[in-house]
């Protein structure tokens, strides 16, 4: 939504002119495109990955801008001690956007205490894991950018706290293809982003070693019922040397996971499952794994636009799931 303004992919001069006019805005974009950018009421974000109204795409010479609705907005960034207080700090009427940076603790973090934070589930917010592109994962340092002082972080989240008119609220949705399949059951001793050994239908065993002689297709992430909402964990890696797997989000100890039911044509189900009449967005972001398994570059999905990221928070942090926010009116 952006009553009048322009918003989507640009270059960093046309973001720059847009920023000077003051506006809320959320920006992702390449490392150094971001710190060209003047300071202002934005925040940002690292990806050089996009879905435009004409379709996803790699660039990096250019960015994406969202322009946020509403009254006000305000500025914060909080690290691992203050992440907590991030929803006291939030409007009563109104909703926040939150960026982490992948592989820091403050998302490791936030991954495993938001649903403890005061307000959540109450106050809305959302949000998306910066990254870097696929070729330099290991090499390179995603990052955050706090937009009133241009201070680039890799271990800090910025947010921007959104007010809205009382007459009107905020409602967050997901996008989710997957389902538990019909796999051994996996349990964790341990929470954490990475597993070894683990229970396999009450059995002990190794998860890289399951993986690896049963066949699974780590396109498809875990899934568990995380009290009556399905969430993912997609796989990382699968390392046959280490016997470990890592994760783009954590595991949980005692919960009860499955492998995804394999879905059989995954960019036409994808597609498919994208809302033709969302209502009106204000924010939406896509997972980089939809991204490369639905092979979405240069193809539309319907009115969910923006940056394409390592990792999607609906409250809590996400995998392989789409994000969005729409403006409800009493």
């Amino acid at each position: 939504m952006s009553d009048g303004f322009r918003e989507g992919l640009m270059s960093p001069d046309q973001a720059a002119e847009l920023i000077n006019t003051g506006r809320a805005l959320s920006i992702a974009g390449d490392r150094d495109l971001l710190l060209q950018l003047p300071s202002g009421n934005w925040i940002g974000g690292t990806t050089p990955y996009f879905v435009a109204s004409e379709g996803g795409l790699c660039s990096r010479k250019q960015v994406y801008v969202q322009c946020l609705y509403g009254i006000d907005a305000s500025i914060s960034n909080y690290d691992g001690d203050h992440l907590p207080h991030v929803l006291e700090d939030a409007p009563e009427h109104g909703y926040s956007i939150i960026i982490l940076p992948a592989g820091s603790r403050v998302l490791e973090d936030y991954a495993r205490y938001a649903p403890t934070y005061f307000d959540m589930f109450i106050k809305p917010i959302a949000g998306w894991v910066s990254g870097v592109h696929v070729d330099e994962l290991g090499q390179a340092s995603a990052a955050v950018v706090d937009g009133r002082t241009g201070e680039l972080f890799t271990d800090r989240a910025v947010v921007q706290h959104v007010r809205v008119p009382e007459h009107e609220s905020v409602a967050v949705h997901t996008v989710n293809l997957f389902e538990a399949g019909d796999g051994p059951e996996l349990e964790f001793a341990a929470t954490g982003f990475s597993a070894e050994d683990c229970l396999i239908d009450g059995r002990p065993g190794n998860l890289a070693d399951t993986v690896q002689s049963s066949g699974i297709d780590s396109r498809w992430p875990l899934v568990a019922d995380y009290c009556g909402a399905l969430v993912n964990v997609s796989v990382q890696s699968v390392d046959p040397q280490t016997r470990a797997v890592r994760f783009y989000a954590p595991v949980f100890e005692g919960v009860r996971y499955r492998f995804a039911r394999p879905v059989g044509n995954y960019p036409e189900a994808f597609l498919a499952a994208m809302p033709e009449e969302p209502g009106e967005i204000l924010f939406s972001c896509n997972c980089i794994l939809n991204y490369l398994h639905s092979n979405l570059e240069g193809r539309r999905t319907a009115q969910l636009t923006g940056p394409i990221t390592f990792g999607e928070v609906a409250y809590q942090l996400l995998n392989q799931t789409a994000v969005y926010l729409t403006l409800e009116r009493d």
